[in-house]
């Protein structure tokens, strides 16, 4: 190669090299700053502290080994996990595609052609052509070309740069859907649990319903009660008899609904979560930490940060069309009419040289593309402080909702002492005489509501406690690799 060739070529592998330290085009990311109180607006008045929020493992504080199975089983295998997954690998090849733009590309090729060329062709057929010169004949041609685009003004690296916050975006997309998945599990346990004790309650009231009704046939047959003491007693009993069906509904859909979750078909747990058991109860303390450590745990938060940064990135790849493309292309290889001669030095060829490509005009094309991302940038921006103020929503009303039901509770269970008390002393007042069977029938009917009321609260207590985990954004720190995925991931 020539000196001349030789200083091109160390210029523009200077000139390349230099890019990678030159300011790209288009506004550089600064993650927005947001402010965050000292401290929750609502009184922690539901046993919760603002001590350092141990969410890593919240399930594990309920005491549960069935929930911590169906938690270990649903992550190993929740198809919305697998499907997040397969996210995180497209956007961790997206990335690897982006960053290969910054080299080179090489092509390798051969072709052989069979000619021949018409004698009697314009201007060669008009003049005398001397015998033995061929019409037709054989070409032999290999060898390899190249081009790189130097990324002069940026735009490639603004490329790399927006797939990079897209891939971590996607895993932190990842993180929030397992969130959602490890609440969606205990919630649902949880409810399966109150149904069946609500169904277990419903059962009790009807034997005890049952046996005031023959008291009452009894009482009837030997005339100390009226025939209308015995239909409002059969009312009462089947009114209860009715919730029964419901309770068994909701059982059987509950139970379906973590088949679902556990990626498994309709009716695997029948068997395993047919046995009634008590609706997990929630710890004495729950911390939750300072409101300036949400922004930090809450996946959504940090997914829709990332998803600005590649907004704003993108802004800088839609610029740089605006300015010139410089390139430098090469090929070499041998090129010959006949297989014996076609590797001799005298068949080789071979180019090299800058070129430069410069968009004119379009029509406003690029500025256009440039606006788009401009206001993609604000959706974007928009979005992620959207996001927080959800995020803080969110903790505050669970924080409400959480510490609320628990006064409530405390409420029903003095209605229930005093219901029971209620239907004992409308029996003994009854069996002498004193007072009529309605007010038996309302004690029945009073207690059968104040206990299940009751354990609709304990569910929801324990369901709240699970929505203020979640808004807390924990659980993912756990299970960061679960063990199948990371299997998956590394045969992939």
């Amino acid at each position: 190669m020539k000196p001349s060739h030789l200083s091109t070529v160390a210029v523009l592998a200077l000139l390349a090299g230099g890019c990678a330290n030159m300011p790209s085009v288009g506004p550089d990311y600064h993650k927005p700053e947001t402010k965050t109180p000292a401290h929750w607006s609502e009184p922690l008045a539901g046993g919760e502290t603002n001590s350092a929020a141990a969410t890593a493992a919240w399930w594990e504080n309920f005491h549960d080994a069935e929930l911590n199975s169906l938690v270990e089983r649903a992550v190993c295998s929740n198809l919305d996990l697998r499907i997040a997954q397969s996210r995180v690998r497209e956007a961790r090849a997206q990335y690897s595609g982006a960053f290969a733009d910054l080299w080179p590309t090489v092509n390798g090729g051969g072709s052989f052609n069979r000619w021949r060329e018409s004698e009697h062709q314009p201007v060669l057929g008009s003049l005398p052509i001397p015998a033995g010169v061929p019409f037709d004949g054989n070409a032999y041609q290999a060898g390899f070309d190249a081009a790189w685009e130097i990324d002069v003004f940026g735009g490639k690296r603004r490329a790399v740069e927006a797939a990079k916050a897209q891939l971590s975006a996607a895993e932190f997309g990842r993180r929030d859907i397992l969130v959602t998945l490890l609440g969606e599990v205990a919630r649902n346990y949880v409810d399966l649990r109150g149904y069946q004790k609500r169904l277990a309650i419903a059962n009790q009231n009807i034997v005890a319903q049952e046996k005031s009704l023959a008291i009452t046939q009894n009482r009837f047959t030997n005339g100390l009660a009226t025939d209308l003491d015995v239909q409002q007693a059969k009312t009462v009993l089947a009114t209860t008899h009715a919730e029964v069906p419901t309770l068994e509904s909701a059982i059987q859909t509950t139970t379906h609904r973590l088949e679902v979750l556990l990626g498994q078909q309709p009716g695997t747990l029948e068997t395993e979560l047919a046995e009634a058991a008590p609706i997990p109860a929630q710890p004495p303390q729950v911390p939750v930490g300072l409101p300036s450590e949400l922004l930090l745990r809450r996946p959504d938060v940090s997914h829709a940060e990332r998803q600005l940064a590649a907004a704003t990135a993108n802004i800088g790849v839609a610029k740089s069309d605006l300015f010139p493309k410089f390139y430098l292309t090469g090929s070499v290889g041998s090129e010959s009419i006949s297989s014996s001669d076609w590797f001799t030095s005298g068949s080789r060829f071979w180019s090299l040289g800058p070129t430069m490509q410069w968009r004119i005009f379009d029509a406003g094309r690029i500025r256009a593309n440039i606006k788009v991302q401009n206001a993609r940038q604000e959706q974007a921006l928009a979005a992620y402080e959207q996001t927080v103020l959800m995020a803080f929503e969110e903790v505050e009303n669970n924080l409400v909702l959480y510490a609320k039901e628990q006064v409530r509770r405390r409420s029903l269970e003095d209605a229930v002492k005093s219901s029971q008390e209620t239907l004992h002393l409308s029996n003994q007042l009854y069996a002498n005489g004193l007072v009529d069977f309605i007010h038996v029938l309302d004690a029945e009917r009073s207690l059968y509501q104040a206990q299940d009321a009751l354990v609709q609260s304990d569910r929801t207590i324990s369901a709240n406690l699970i929505a203020l985990y979640k808004s807390l954004g924990g659980g993912w720190e756990t299970l960061e690799r679960p063990p199948q995925l990371a299997q998956a991931q590394t045969t992939k």
